[in-house]
């Protein structure tokens, strides 16, 4: 019980720490305590709940209007101030009786208007609507790439005013993105007056051209629906942070930590933090050693050879399994087998490699993305190869790891001066 007790108690701590962490990305000058936000509880929602079965609009959209309507009156009587935080999407759902997915997306739709803020790992929070600036820095997402690629969709087939848009379904096939993604970027641009809704629901085409889109400066900058901006983001603020609090040698905090630093998650962590390794400013080991800083970013180049460095090659050491999986795959196609050959059954294959029949999934299905393998349904179905995979010399080669203390390597340099 004492232990229990004591664990408890330091969880506790623990998350009393997470929760008073200041909400502050490398590039923002605003700074909110997460202890400062107050929680609103749903017994504060109006009596009266949006009437979902009697009108022939979506849910989203009649419960944006709802919440619009609430956050309005509340900060007008003063039952609502700026900063307060919305209750959690899952006791909204609960007690409106729909999904999550509808609240998300009406959340959306306010959030476009001004009326709400959102924030990764933190909650939605009420903001002014007559201030046009947001609060906090938010990353680019996909359905702000969307509207992007809508609007060079309407301006390069050439659309003519009132002309109709084919449907949603259609389009998200176009530019490459999720149905509901492409939904909430058309709805987008019909809260701003360039599509107008025929009210039709479904799969039909359900969007009349109403203004002729303007493509500026940023937009050309985020149209490429494939580029992975959060990542981009945590990379410049993880080499922001090094040369702001590291030296050479030091070790980095871990992911965990990093990711409640950047309140981002610890896989979009993770993808920056091995791009770094990949420019030779980081090495990583998984286990107890960590990952070390070999170089500050602002260093053209790395001070010291390969045999200087904290640890031999690390490239490794800073994949997932699948990935790992994958790299063993090419070499086993590339030396075993030729195009056409069946390979053996995932199960088999996870026990070969002693991993998991999903990680074998997973890594197969990248393969399968390169025209490496094909998948085949059915009962002479199974997995076969239909072309030789490229293999990189460094996914040939096999390094041996060797930890060495910062401080023996310091008095080293010294002597061989």
């Amino acid at each position: 019980m004492v232990i229990a007790d004591e664990l408890r108690s330091q969880e506790e701590v623990k998350d009393s720490v997470m929760a008073n962490a200041e909400l502050l990305n490398l590039n923002n000058k605003k700074i909110i305590t997460k202890a400062n936000l107050r929680r609103i509880e749903i017994s504060e929602l109006p009596n009266k709940l949006p009437d979902f079965k009697t009108s022939i609009r979506t849910k989203d959209n009649i419960l944006a209007d709802w919440i619009i309507q609430w956050i309005e009156a509340g900060l007008k009587e003063g039952k609502l101030q700026k900063n307060d935080l919305l209750p959690r999407k899952a006791a909204l759902a609960a007690h409106l009786g729909v999904s999550i997915g509808t609240v998300q997306t009406a959340i959306r739709f306010i959030e476009d208007k001004g009326h709400v803020e959102s924030k990764q790992r933190i909650g939605t929070f009420v903001r002014d609507v007559s201030s046009p600036a947001a609060e906090l820095r938010k990353q680019t997402s996909k359905r702000e790439q969307a509207i992007v690629a809508l609007k060079k969709i309407i301006v390069k087939n050439s659309y003519s005013v009132s002309e109709p848009l084919p449907s949603s379904r259609e389009l998200a096939k176009v530019i490459g993105s999720a149905p509901n993604t492409t939904r909430l970027a058309l709805e987008y641009l019909a809260s701003i007056g360039i599509i107008e809704s025929k009210g039709c629901r479904g799969n039909k085409a359900n969007w009349i051209l109403k203004d002729i889109p303007v493509i500026d400066e940023c937009d050309e900058i985020d149209a490429n629906l494939e580029s992975d901006t959060l990542v981009n983001q945590v990379e410049r603020d993880l080499k922001e942070l090094i040369g702001q609090r590291f030296q050479v040698n030091d070790k980095l905090p871990s992911h965990f930590e990093l990711a409640d630093i950047l309140k981002v998650s610890i896989k979009t962590v993770h993808d920056a933090m091995k791009r770094l390794v990949e420019q030779g400013i980081l090495k990583s080991k998984r286990g107890r050693y960590g990952t070390f800083i070999m170089r500050l970013p602002s260093e053209a180049q790395f001070y010291g050879s390969e045999a200087d460095s904290i640890f031999a090659s690390a490239l490794e050491a800073s994949l997932y399994n699948y990935e790992k999986v994958e790299r063993h795959m090419k070499l086993l196609i590339k030396e075993n087998y030729k195009v056409g050959d069946k390979l053996p059954a995932m199960s088999k294959l996870a026990l070969q490699l002693k991993v998991s029949s999903n990680t074998i999934r997973k890594a197969l299905q990248r393969l399968s993305e390169q025209n490496v393998v094909k998948f085949s349904r059915g009962r002479y179905g199974g997995t076969f190869v239909i072309s030789m995979p490229q293999v990189d010399e460094s996914e040939e080669t096999s390094f041996t790891w060797l930890s060495i203390n910062p401080e023996h390597m310091a008095v080293y340099r010294t002597v061989n001066k």
